[in-house]
Parts: C-alpha cells; sequence; structure tokens
C-alpha cells in the first residue's frame, strides 16, 4: 500500500517529553501543523519554543502550539500519545478532546497493554495504532531534548481480538508523514508480534540498567551481564512462542550487536529511577509475565527482574 504524505494531517502529540519532542518537533519541521500538550515544560516552550540536539543536525522551533490542558487543544486527526504508561489513568481525560472523530490514535509507549486501554476510551472504529521506537533520546531541559542514536519507529495495528491485520490505510498515512519527517518507518502486519520483539530488548536492558547501576555499554563489555541479558532475551522469545508469537532465530544477535555499537545509554527506566519517578513496570514487566502464564508458560527470571524492581521502585516511592 503507497500512501503519499502531503502534511495535511493535523497532529497532537500528548507528553512532550524526550519521545513526544523528538518525533513531534521533527514532524512540525518538515511542514505538518502539530500540537503540544506539555504540563512542567509549557511556559519554557511557549517562550523559547522546543530545541532538539542530534547528530542528524540541531534544530530549534521557536513558534510551538502548546497548551496546558487538552481541552484547548483542536481536534487532531492523529493523536500521538507519548506519555509514560504509569500515566496512561490520565488518557480517558486527555484523549477525547484532542482526537477529531474518525482520527487515528498512535502510542508511542513501551511494554504491552496500552492499546487494550485506549480501546476502552475511544469509539469502537476508532483505528488503534502501536507505534514501537527505537530511539535513544533523553529530555535534558525544558522543551530540550537530546536525540542520541537510532529513531525507528515500528507502526501496527491493533485489532481487539489481537489478530494480524496487514498493514492498514491508517498506518500507511502516519508512515507516510513520517518518512517525509526523516524518520525511518517498519510497516508490522502483527502488532502483538512487534511488541513482544520490543520486550526482548527492553526488558533485559532497562531492568538491569537500574538494578547494577549501569549504561548499555557497561552491561555489553562485562561478559557476565552480556549473558545475563541473553538469558533474558531468549526467555521472552520463549514467551512470545508460547504466545504464538514465533520471533526469527537471529533477533536476539541482531539486537545485541545494535547495543554494542549503540552509543552509551541511560535506559528510560534507568533515567526514571534517577529521577524518582515511578517505573513503568507494569507495562513492561507485569502484563507480559501474565500474557505469557495464561498461555502456560512461566518468564521465571524475568519475574526474579521484575520483583528485584518492585522492591527498588517501592522503597524509593515510599
Amino acid at each position: 500500500m503507497n500512501v503519499q504524505s502531503s502534511m495535511s494531517r493535523r497532529y497532537a502529540v500528548l507528553g512532550t517529553g524526550a519521545v513526544g519532542g523528538f518525533y513531534g518537533a521533527r514532524l512540525q519541521r518538515a511542514g505538518a501543523e502539530v500540537h503540544f500538550l506539555a504540563r512542567s515544560d509549557y511556559e519554557q516552550i511557549a517562550r523559547a519554543g522546543l530545541r532538539v540536539q542530534s547528530p542528524e543536525g540541531d534544530f530549534h522551533l521557536s513558534d510551538v502550539r502548546v497548551y496546558r490542558q487538552a481541552t484547548a487543544m483542536p481536534p487532531c486527526d492523529v493523536v500521538l500519545v507519548a506519555l509514560k504508561t504509569t500515566q496512561n489513568a490520565l488518557l480517558a481525560e486527555l484523549l477525547p478532546p484532542a482526537l477529531k472523530p474518525g482520527g487515528t490514535v498512535v502510542l508511542l509507549q513501551n511494554g504491552m497493554g496500552s492499546e487494550q486501554q485506549v480501546a476502552a476510551i475511544v469509539d469502537k472504529e476508532t483505528p488503534i495504532l502501536g507505534g514501537l521506537t527505537f530511539i535513544c533520546a533523553n529530555k535534558i531541559g525544558p522543551g530540550l531534548v537530546q536525540h542520541i542514536d537510532y529513531g525507528i519507529v515500528t507502526l501496527g495495528a491493533y485489532a481487539h481480538d489481537e489478530a494480524a491485520l496487514g498493514v492498514t490505510a491508517p498506518m500507511a498515512a502516519v508512515a507516510a508523514d513520517l518518512q517525509t519527517a526523516g524518520i525511518p518507518v517498519q510497516l508490522a502486519e502483527d502488532l502483538q508480534l512487534a511488541r513482544w520483539s520490543k520486550l526482548i530488548w527492553n526488558i533485559p536492558f532497562n531492568g538491569l540498567s537500574v538494578l547494577l547501576e549501569a549504561k548499555t555499554d557497561e552491561l555489553m563489555s562485562d561478559p557476565a551481564t552480556a549473558e545475563l541479558a541473553k538469558e533474558l532475551m531468549e526467555e521472552v522469545v520463549a514467551g512470545a512462542l508460547a504466545c504464538g508469537r514465533r520471533i526469527p532465530e537471529d533477533f536476539i544477535d541482531k539486537m545485541l550487536d545494535h547495543t554494542r555499537r549503540m552509543q552509551p545509554y541511560r535506559t528510560s527506566m534507568k533515567l526514571d529511577y534517577e529521577q524518582g519517578r515511578e517505573l513503568e513496570l507494569e507495562a513492561i514487566y507485569a502484563t507480559p509475565l501474565r500474557t505469557a502464564r495464561a498461555a502456560g508458560f512461566e518468564m521465571v527470571r524475568v519475574g526474579v527482574l521484575y520483583r528485584q524492581l518492585q522492591f527498588l521502585d517501592g522503597r524509593q516511592r515510599a
């Protein structure tokens, strides 16, 4: 399916952090009309705009349509949800005013379960896309995003029965706009397979980076932790298989190779922990564990990692 981008679709970004700020800014720079919801950064962005530092070229958007409340935003054709999954309880309030009737929701979020949460809020005919980002980016100041490496987005269409829907028209339309903005895109015919594939990286590296207080390069340079990461990855592959999703045999080696070549990176979960924010344990660990268990497979190593993270998260937030 070949869809040309005219940048005529109006975009809303819910959550102007590292991910929402980067992708939203790239879309606006390419000519799209983008509306940003920002809370802690609202004053800075309204006054001075958005800045992106990137090895692909720094840029500054001086004139940004930014809002403190979703009710002040115009209804948009596409809503990019870039909140942390720990904030998804807010979607019932934030999503309806930002979404145009017949519009598309794209979840730029980690883990599993977000599509089901959105499906309970929007009209049953609303297209819901999972947007899996493989990007190293951090928000390093108010209205300031640092892009370090990568940036590809994998899009997949959500089905209420979790069946593979193939490439849909809304997927192709959003992909065309992202590609016009210089963002590499892959189209996944099976969203659940794509979600499991992303967890193969997120489960080991997010968790180990918190437990061991280490960046990705440190985890990969030590033979013991590199092997532990691989064992966790293999267990996630087995969990996916139990759920009817087969991951290619060479996928783990490719992910490990990408991680070795990645610029030294503090994962999003490590940053959340360092800054005292709630960790995304439900979406990245609890939901996949329950899903695999319901299919008859227990991810034992992943469960141990999850319980250790629960302790650290609970102690810090207490």
